[in-house]
C-alpha cells in the first residue's frame, strides 16, 4: 500500500496560548485530514512572534508533507504570518485583483466604507496560490515548496472551515492523490476502553492488514472507529461492514449506534420511532439530562418538558414524592428517584420520563452516600426501574456522567418498537 502523506498543524496567535481562546480549528482540521487518509503527526500552538513561526514552520517541514497554518492574517500589526511567510519563501508582495475585489463585496455587503489596512489584505506573496475567502477579508495562501505544501488560513473558523470546504482539501486529493480511505464507526456505551479492548481483542486480531482499529474513548462512552485503505480489491466499506456482525455479537447492546452520532440523538431516534413521549424529572443534574436531549434537531416530536425539582419541597409539590419517603430514604434513594420518574411521567403526560437524585459534589455527601453516589429511573405506563451508579470525578464530570448513564438506561428500558410503553 502506498505511504499515506503527513500533516502538521500549526496555530497561530497568543490569545492561544493565553487561553483566551480555544483552539476548535485542529480538531476539524485532524477529522477533515482523517478523510482523506492525510494523517495529522503534530499540533502546534505558537505566539505572535516572527522567530518562533519560523521555527515552526523549519520544524514542520521536517516531518511533514502538508504544513497547515491558522491564524495570523487579519488587519492588524500583531498579524504577522503573511510578512513571515513572504519572507520565508523569498518572494514579495504584490495586489492580488481578484481578492481585492471579494474584499470590497465584503464592505459593501454591510454598506460600511474599506479602510486601508482592509485594502492591504488583498496583497500577497507573489509566490503563492492564493484561496478566495468568501466569508472574511483575509484571503488564504497556498505555497508548494521543495516537496512541501504549506497553507495558511485565517485563524476565525467559520472562515477556515469554509475556505478548507470550498478549496483546501479538493486540491489536497488531487496533490497527494490518496488512496481511498474509509471509516466505519461503532458507537459504544457502558464499557470502558480497556474492557472493551479485551471483549473484542480476538476480532481485532483478525483484521485484515488494510484495516486498522481506533478507540476513541469519551465519559461513559467508547467510539470504535474502523479504518480502511483501499488495497486494490474491490468493495472496501463492504468488506468493513461484513465485519460488524460479528463485534455486534461480541458486544451486544453495548452498541448503541453504527453511525457517528452523540447517544442523546441515538436516544431520540429511538423515541420518535416509537412515537413515544418524553420528560424529565431531576434533582443532581439541575436540567443537564433536558438540554441534552433538546440540543438535538426535532427533538420537540419526542421532548415535553422537565421537572427540576433540586429541593424536596419541590420533589413533593411538583412530582407528588411522599414526605415519608424522604424522611424514610432520604432524597437519594431508590424509593424517591422512583417516584419522581412516575411523578413526571403523569404530571407531564407523556409515554416515559427519567429521573435523577444524587450528589454531585463537592461535599454533602455521607459514609453511607459520598460524593458521586447518584440513584437513576425510568417509568412508563408498565414498569419503573431504578438503578445507582458511583462515579466522581468532580462535580461537572459527576453531572455528566449521570446523565450519559440515564439516558443509557432509558435506551436499554425501551420496548421494542412494535410495542408501545404508553399502553
Amino acid at each position: 500500500m502506498p505511504k499515506l502523506p503527513n500533516a502538521e498543524i500549526i496555530t497561530i496567535g497568543d490569545e492561544l496560548l493565553y487561553g483566551q481562546v480555544i483552539d476548535t480549528n485542529s480538531a476539524f482540521l485532524g477529522q477533515e485530514l482523517g478523510k482523506l487518509g492525510i494523517r495529522v503527526r503534530q499540533i502546534t500552538s505558537v505566539s505572535d512572534r516572527a522567530d518562533e513561526i519560523v521555527t515552526a514552520l523549519d520544524l514542520a517541514r521536517t516531518r511533514a508533507d502538508v504544513v497547515l497554518t491558522t491564524g495570523g492574517l487579519g488587519p492588524t500589526k500583531d498579524d504577522l504570518t503573511k510578512h513571515i511567510l513572504t519572507e520565508y519563501f523569498g518572494t514579495e508582495l504584490v495586489l492580488h485583483e481578484a481578492s481585492l475585489r471579494d474584499v470590497e463585496a465584503i464592505f459593501a455587503r454591510f454598506n460600511r466604507p474599506m479602510l486601508e489596512v482592509n485594502r492591504q489584505q488583498a496583497y500577497l506573496p507573489a509566490t503563492c496560490v492564493p484561496i478566495r475567502n468568501l466569508v472574511g477579508t483575509a484571503p488564504g495562501m497556498w505555497f508548494e515548496d521543495r516537496g512541501t505544501v504549506f497553507v495558511s488560513m485565517p485563524g476565525v473558523p467559520f472562515e477556515m472551515k469554509r475556505m478548507m470546504t470550498d478549496t483546501v482539501l479538493p486540491r489536497l486529493a488531487r496533490h497527494f492523490q490518496v488512496p481511498p480511505i474509509e471509516h466505519v464507526v461503532v458507537q459504544t456505551v457502558g464499557l470502558g476502553e480497556s474492557f472493551l479492548a479485551e471483549k473484542i481483542a480476538d476480532w481485532e486480531a483478525a483484521l485484515p492488514p488494510n484495516m486498522k482499529l481506533a478507540y476513541l474513548p469519551s465519559l461513559g462512552a467508547v467510539r470504535l472507529r474502523l479504518t480502511g485503505q483501499a488495497d486494490g480489491q474491490p468493495d472496501l466499506r463492504g468488506r468493513m461492514l461484513a465485519l460488524l456482525p460479528a463485534l455486534r455479537e461480541k458486544l451486544g447492546n453495548h452498541i448503541f449506534a453504527e453511525t457517528d452520532i452523540p447517544l442523546e440523538q441515538a436516544v431520540g431516534e429511538l423515541l420518535a420511532a416509537r412515537g413515544l413521549t418524553i420528560g424529565t424529572a431531576e434533582s443532581c443534574t439541575g436540567g443537564y439530562v433536558a438540554h441534552k436531549l433538546t440540543s438535538v434537531a426535532g427533538s420537540s416530536r419526542y421532548f415535553r418538558g422537565s421537572i427540576v425539582a433540586y429541593d424536596n419541597a419541590v420533589k413533593t409539590s411538583l412530582l407528588g414524592v411522599g414526605t415519608e419517603t424522604l424522611a424514610a430514604h432520604g432524597a437519594v434513594s431508590e424509593a424517591v428517584v422512583r417516584q419522581m420518574a412516575e411523578g413526571a411521567r403523569q404530571r407531564l403526560g407523556t409515554d416515559v420520563a427519567l429521573a435523577t437524585s444524587g450528589i454531585a459534589g463537592p461535599d454533602g455527601g455521607t459514609p453511607d452516600k459520598p460524593v458521586g453516589t447518584f440513584w437513576l429511573a425510568y417509568a412508563d405506563a408498565h414498569q419503573t426501574l431504578a438503578r445507582q451508579i458511583s462515579f466522581n470525578r468532580g462535580r461537572q464530570l459527576n453531572i455528566e456522567y449521570a446523565t450519559s448513564a440515564v439516558l443509557n438506561l432509558l435506551r436499554l428500558s425501551l420496548p421494542p418498537e412494535n410495542n408501545s410503553a404508553a399502553e
